[in-house]
């Protein structure tokens, strides 16, 4: 709801936000001491506002949440792969996004493995992503081919370029990593101050285990869950950490969905091994019998790692972000459409299911701060827990400087939420056509939610008011962000032994 500016005093700022409760990862701000004034994109300053500055826009917060926007680190748009291109381009996923309270997307750019360079690479997503996003956006680098050219001339200039993190497969035939590339990459992130993302899975019992399945006949979408089981996550998540231990490399673990690997990720980080983890939504809510399904409706919830068949794993990774297991909460978002022959059927020939063909990825960019904010209510974790997970950590943790806290100084970045029990909002259950992505399915339909971002600003500009026709922000908002190093766990200058790894044939200082 927009009101008039209570004051004609002569200093006017663009947005002024009354009478909500700020939210930081230790604190909560009430009213009166919580109203926001907005100027030129930033925070100009937070305390008891009303009567000090006039307002080109006021907003009456009534009573709810007020947190930072939401950054979502893990996703993928326009991004061709082996299979062929994710089914949101950077326009539609941008704007399913800012619906869903997110105001920055870190993307993944794509290293072929016949790429010799990457460089080009990231002049492609740029051309993809500029002018067609909703909201700000960055890079991380999938590499594929880690060549010496690459690892020691060209991985320099993409940190130059604000792009400090990298993304390594331990599975995938296409993507996959031996542990001696894994190795090199890590020595010179860690040399650079780059964060290393690991997709942990262990390739060889996956491969083992779907040729068997195969040769039964057993190719249905479900057992694309049978074929990945937890212990090959749980094996790779430890040998990922022994890697990291070994070059004392920060590293953040994507997408964990097993007891198991998470507390290998906890007995880490009680060593103080500077180890980060990140879960998703789907790991929290669904189980796989999701993959059933008739007419090949299992293959809409095909994702790596797949879902787990134990609620006991669903409320150990709640129990993670509770208990600080888990850095970031992020959607994965990496949907296919599945109602088309290069989606998700890519999967359904001659009327036989192949599981192995199946394009791995879900839709969730734009329920993923609704679905952790379930986990408010529930009680399974806080609302400063929440903020910290969805908007704090990623931005510490990707080198996202003037984002992630409402603070003065910072990008004006906020999610208004509805009061809980406010009769402004009614329960409902989500409908896929209330979502704005690009997919004709969610795998969380007719789930129900009890709040949902009421405002979405992005540097001050409302660029979503649920109540006032949605969506208001337009294709060419989003900015490029040229992200800083880590701020969270650093390298510790411990090793195993005596040895030192060489980064450039030399013991590199941290960092150079």
């Amino acid at each position: 709801m927009s009101v008039q500016s209570p004051t004609n005093t002569s200093f006017e700022v663009d947005l002024l936000i009354l009478n909500g409760t700020i939210v930081s990862p230790s604190d909560l701000i009430h009213a009166p001491a919580s109203d926001i004034a907005i100027k030129d994109g930033k925070i100009l300053c937070v305390g008891a506002l009303q009567g000090l500055f006039a307002a080109k826009r006021v907003i009456d917060a009534k009573g709810g949440y007020v947190t930072p926007g939401g950054i979502d680190s893990h996703v993928h748009l326009s991004q061709q792969n082996s299979i062929g291109a994710v089914g949101d381009k950077f326009e539609s996923g941008t704007r399913s996004a800012i619906a869903g309270g997110t105001t920055t997307v870190i993307c993944f750019a794509f290293q072929a493995k016949t790429d010799e360079s990457v460089l080009p690479v990231v002049e492609e997503y740029h051309k993809k992503a500029a002018g067609f996003s909703y909201c700000d956006y960055a890079f991380h680098m999938i590499l594929t081919n880690p060549t010496r050219s690459i690892v020691e001339q060209e991985l320099p200039i993409l940190v130059e370029q604000g792009i400090t993190s990298v993304k390594l497969y331990m599975t995938y035939d296409a993507l996959k990593l031996g542990d001696r590339q894994i190795l090199d990459v890590m020595i010179a992130a860690r040399a650079l101050g780059m964060t290393t993302m690991v997709h942990a899975e262990n390739a060889d019992m996956i491969a083992l285990i779907t040729e068997q399945l195969y040769e039964q006949g057993k190719t249905d979408p479900y057992y694309h869950a049978i074929s990945r089981p937890k212990i090959s996550e749980d094996e790779a998540t430890y040998r990922a950490i022994s890697m990291a231990q070994l070059i004392d490399a920060p590293i953040l673990l994507v997408h964990i969905s097993s007891a198991v690997a998470a507390k290998h990720i906890k007995d880490a980080q009680t060593k103080l091994l500077p180890i980060h983890a990140e879960t998703c939504p789907q790991y929290l809510y669904l189980l796989s019998e999701k993959l059933h399904g008739e007419n090949f409706e299992g293959a809409k919830h095909v994702c790596s790692p797949p879902l787990r068949d134990s609620m006991a794993d669903l409320d150990a990774l709640w129990d993670g972000i509770a208990n600080g297991t888990f850095t970031i909460l992020s959607s994965d978002h990496a949907p296919f459409v599945f109602d088309s022959p290069m989606g998700k059927k890519l999967g359904l020939k001659d009327g036989v299911s192949r599981f192995t063909a199946i394009p791995n990825g879900l839709p969730g960019i734009e329920t993923r701060m609704p679905l952790l904010y379930k986990g408010v209510q529930a009680g399974r974790i806080s609302i400063q827990k929440f903020v910290e997970v969805a908007c704090a950590n990623p931005a510490r943790l990707y080198g996202l400087r003037d984002k992630g806290s409402i603070a003065p100084g910072y990008d004006a970045d906020v999610v208004i939420w509805y009061k809980d029990n406010d009769t402004d909002f009614k329960l409902f259950a989500l409908k896929n056509e209330m979502l704005h992505h690009n997919i004709d399915y969610t795998p969380f339909e007719d789930m129900e939610f009890g709040n949902w971002p009421k405002y979405t600003i992005i540097r001050g500009n409302v660029v979503w008011a649920r109540d006032e026709g949605g969506i208001l922000g337009t294709k060419t908002d989003g900015q490029f962000i040229r992200r800083g190093k880590a701020g969270l766990r650093q390298p510790r200058n411990k090793f195993v032994n005596e040895w030192i790894p060489q980064y450039r044939g030399r013991v590199p200082n941290n960092h150079e």
